[in-house]
């Protein structure tokens, strides 16, 4: 955290101390998670300690930490993870694991076949129908252009196809799912 000289220092924590669970409490309204709250306090307070030397009208503080606050929250809503990753108060249900011996085979056959790929047609399968991935984001996690997924994602199907000697459902990868339980 930057330094705040002595005399502002105790300023600092004097309004720190007044306005943490009020800054606390808009955070969770605005995110709805109380660990991603404290985070965005923190940020609010950091960027306050940052420029606690240029603020001259104390009045204003409440409205420049409301302004941080909203912008940090803001910045981290842009954040690919923030926007796949949801918190729930309760775990949605959870369908039946199938572990019958054919389910165990379907499964070991798979991920067998899976290991046989191309190390980039594998990461792309993985991507793009076990992460969830679009294309421009498997793009950016495999550092390579657009095209380039299409083209590995299309050979590596086509190659599994091959290896399971059994077409596999044209809606997608279903059994990158129950690839789940196993290592």
């Amino acid at each position: 955290m930057p330094r705040v000289e002595d005399a502002s220092a105790a300023e600092f924590e004097e309004y720190f101390a007044a306005r943490r669970d009020v800054v606390r409490r808009a955070a969770y309204l605005l995110c709805g998670d109380w660990y991603w709250a404290d985070d965005l306090t923190q940020i609010a307070f950091v960027r306050l300690a940052a420029g606690w030397h240029k603020i001259r009208d104390r009045a204003a503080l409440d409205a420049f930490v409301r302004t941080c606050l909203v912008r940090a929250y803001l910045d981290e809503t842009r954040r690919v993870w923030r926007r796949r990753e949801h918190s729930h108060a309760e775990l949605p249900d959870l369908g039946t694991t199938d572990d019958s011996a054919e389910a165990t085979t379907r499964r070991v056959v798979f991920a067998a076949a899976l290991r046989q790929l191309a190390p980039r047609q594998r990461a792309a399968l993985v991507c793009r129908f076990y992460q969830g991935l679009d294309v421009a984001e498997t793009a950016d996690v495999l550092g390579c252009s657009q095209g380039t997924v299409k083209s590995q994602t299309a050979r590596a199907l086509a190659r599994l196809r091959t290896l399971l000697d059994d077409p596999l459902p044209e809606s997608g990868m279903r059994p990158l799912i129950a690839l789940e339980g196993t290592s």
